[in-house]
């Protein structure tokens, strides 16, 4: 019989997957459901996880008897429990793995640069203006990024795409990193409450760790440059939540634009989601930095490749 791998997340991954496994496995599509989830975890050998929207709790793994792997087509892996996992001696591979395939995957920066452009800019607002059949320009003052500040958090590979692209509209750069080896030459460094005092913008590009966790504090947003825009395109927990809706709320901070929050995808009653229904500086999109067909294709062959050598096929 052919072991099972269970699938989440779109169809471009799907496909990739029935490709890289072939004859060896049965590939399984699966709703990202809990119920959904749980009941394929009961037969699969591995999940090959490239949506990130169903949390993977211990009861899903402790009813999974012949489950040997979890390859993630993320960097991120925060929504899958360790407990049962660890006791069983179960990788859960990720794509931090991969700096190589990863070096070249821009998406995710790609999406961050749209999130600053459109706060910078008010795009969302204006677009509804005009299809409200109005046209006054004096109601959307736009910020010109030439000689302002970007400030990055984390100046690893998403980090140092941002940089690039900063300098590409004559901003000036610092950074902050105490885990960079290879310091970006681009790059001024700083430390934490000094880049939050002077950046105009600020992007974030961390893992979540015990150490990043609410590292966006609200210290530091407190201190944060009058009117600066905070972008964050890395996990919700690492900003401390309730102090950036208070930062937004007091006028301190000028704008944000985020693609991650905590608790995601149960969102209808975030109280940053309420927010933004009612005011146009905060921009939220639905975690979708580093969806794009083709990256998904390329990221979700390696996460099968991992599974295919953890079963040995």
């Amino acid at each position: 019989m052919k072991p099972i791998i269970a699938y989440l997340g779109a169809p471009e991954g799907f496909a990739a997957l029935r490709e890289a496994v072939g004859a060896k496995a049965e590939a399984v599509n699966v709703d990202p459901t809990p119920d959904a989830v749980g009941a394929a975890l009961k037969t699969a050998a591995g999940l090959l996880d490239a949506s990130m929207r169903t949390p993977v709790t211990d009861a899903m793994i402790a009813a999974a008897p012949n489950l040997r792997i979890i390859s993630c087509a993320t960097t991120g892996s925060d929504h899958i429990a360790r407990g049962e996992l660890a006791k069983r001696g179960i990788p859960v591979r990720t794509l931090r793995e991969d700096p190589g395939l990863l070096a070249n995957l821009t998406p995710a920066a790609e999406l961050t640069w749209a999130l600053l452009m459109a706060c910078a800019r008010k795009l969302p607002s204006a677009l509804d203006h005009v299809k409200s059949g109005r046209w006054v320009r004096e109601d959307f003052p736009g910020i010109m990024l030439n000689g302002r500040q970007l400030g990055v958090v984390g100046v690893g590979r998403i980090g140092g795409w941002m940089a690039r692209y900063a300098q590409a509209f004559g901003m000036n750069v610092v950074g902050y990193d105490p885990h960079q080896a290879k310091w970006p030459e681009a790059i001024r460094r700083v430390d934490l409450p000094e880049l939050f005092r002077t950046s105009d913008f600020i992007s974030v590009h961390v893992h979540l760790t015990d150490e990043t966790r609410g590292l966006v504090s609200a210290p530091l947003l407190a201190g944060v440059k009058p009117g600066a825009v905070l972008l964050n395109t890395s996990r919700g927990a690492v900003v401390d939540e309730a102090a950036l809706l208070a930062a937004l709320t007091s006028g301190r901070l000028g704008g944000a634009g985020l693609d991650v929050l905590e608790g995601e995808p149960a969102i209808d009653a975030h109280p940053l989601v309420a927010y933004a229904r009612t005011h146009d500086n905060l921009l939220i999109t639905p975690h979708m930095g580093g969806f794009s067909p083709d990256a998904v294709k390329l990221v979700c062959r390696r996460a099968a490749e991992k599974i295919l050598e953890q079963l040995q096929l």
